[in-house]
C-alpha cells in the first residue's frame, strides 16, 4: 500500500530538481486561482508519470519534503471560519507559519475576493513570537485589510487552532504554475489532537487562470477540486470547535478511509476517530497555542 511512510521512493525521487535561488527567480504569484483536492495515494501514483512531464520538485539542503508549523487566529464569533462556511466570497485567514526545516518564521494573511483570487500578504516574523500577533503584526493585518478591501479590519483575533505536515512543492518548467501535495496532516487544540490517515493527500493546485496542467491531470483522473477544503475550517471541526460543519461534509467524507463516516454523525465523529487511535498515533498535546 502507498502512504507517507514510504513517499521518498515514489513520490519524491522521480522528479528533477529545482532549488530555492530558480524557485524565487521565477515570477511571483502571489495572487492566484487555486484548486484543492482530497486524493488517495493510488491516485497520486498513477498521476506521477504525467506530472514528471511538467514540474520539478523544490529541493533545498538534499531534502524535498518539508514540515510546516502554522498557527490560525480567529476571533471570539470565528468569523473567519463562519465566513469560508457559508460561502462568502471576501473572507480572510490569519495564521504564524514556521518552516521547522530552516527555522523561519512568517505572519500571513490570506484575502479572497470576489472572483475567487486569493491575495496572500506575509511579513517576516520573529519566531519567538509564533503564535502571537505582537503590534507590528496588528498593523501589518490591518494595512493589508484596508488596502485589499478598502474598509477596516476591526476584529480580536486569538490563537485558535494548531496544525503540523508535511508539504513537497512542485514547480512547473515554463511558467509559475505551481502545486502543493500535503501530507502527515496533524490538528491540535489544546488536548485534543487529530491526525488525518496517512494515505489521504491534500493537493492544492496553484495557477493565474485555475486551469493548469495539474488541474487537466487530476482531472483525467476523475477527480474533482474540493470547494470546501480549507485545513483550518477542517481542524476546527475535527477538533471539536464548531458544530456547524454540513458544507464541509463531502470533504471529510474524502478525508477517511471508506466506511469511517458511514454510521457516524459529525458529532460522533470526532470522539470516535480520536478514541480508535492509540497513544502512539496521537501527536503531544497543543497547549502551547491554546494559550
Amino acid at each position: 500500500m502507498f502512504t507517507t511512510a514510504n513517499t521518498k521512493d515514489w513520490l519524491e525521487t522521480p522528479f528533477a530538481s529545482i532549488n530555492l535561488e530558480a524557485l524565487n527567480a521565477k515570477e511571483a504569484m502571489l495572487e492566484r486561482l487555486d484548486h484543492k483536492y482530497v486524493v488517495d495515494a493510488g491516485v497520486l501514483f498513477e498521476a506521477i508519470p504525467h506530472l514528471l512531464e511538467h514540474f520539478d520538485i523544490l529541493e533545498i539542503n538534499h531534502r524535498r519534503s518539508f514540515i510546516y508549523e502554522t498557527c490560525y487566529f480567529d476571533d471570539e464569533q470565528l468569523s473567519n471560519y463562519f465566513h469560508h462556511h457559508q460561502g462568502r466570497r471576501q473572507r480572510v485567514k490569519v495564521r504564524t507559519r514556521h518552516y521547522l526545516d530552516n527555522g523561519s518564521c512568517f505572519l500571513e494573511m490570506k484575502l479572497k475576493d470576489t472572483r475567487g483570487s486569493t491575495v496572500k500578504k506575509r511579513l517576516i516574523y520573529d519566531i519567538d513570537k509564533y503564535g502571537t500577533l505582537d503590534n507590528q503584526a496588528l498593523e501589518y493585518l490591518e494595512n493589508s485589510h484596508q488596502e485589499h478591501y478598502q474598509r477596516p479590519f476591526d476584529r480580536m483575533l486569538s490563537p485558535q487552532l494548531e496544525m503540523t505536515y508535511r508539504r513537497i512543492t512542485l514547480v512547473a518548467h515554463i511558467g509559475n504554475e505551481r502545486m502543493t501535495i500535503d501530507s502527515d496532516i496533524c490538528f491540535g487544540k489544546g488536548e485534543q489532537a487529530y491526525l488525518v490517515p496517512q494515505q489521504t493527500f491534500i493537493i492544492e493546485t496553484k495557477s493565474n487562470h485555475g486551469r493548469g496542467f495539474a488541474d487537466r491531470v487530476l482531472r483525467q483522473l476523475h477527480q474533482h477540486p474540493t470547494n470546501k477544503c480549507s485545513k483550518y475550517c477542517l481542524g476546527m471541526i475535527l477538533t471539536g470547535q464548531v458544530l456547524r460543519a454540513n458544507n464541509f461534509k463531502p470533504t471529510l467524507r474524502k478525508l477517511f478511509l471508506p466506511n469511517t463516516l458511514s454510521n457516524h454523525s459529525l458529532t460522533q465523529l470526532s470522539s470516535t476517530t480520536h478514541a480508535s487511535r492509540s497513544p502512539s498515533e496521537r501527536l503531544p498535546s497543543f497547549s502551547g497555542a491554546a494559550s
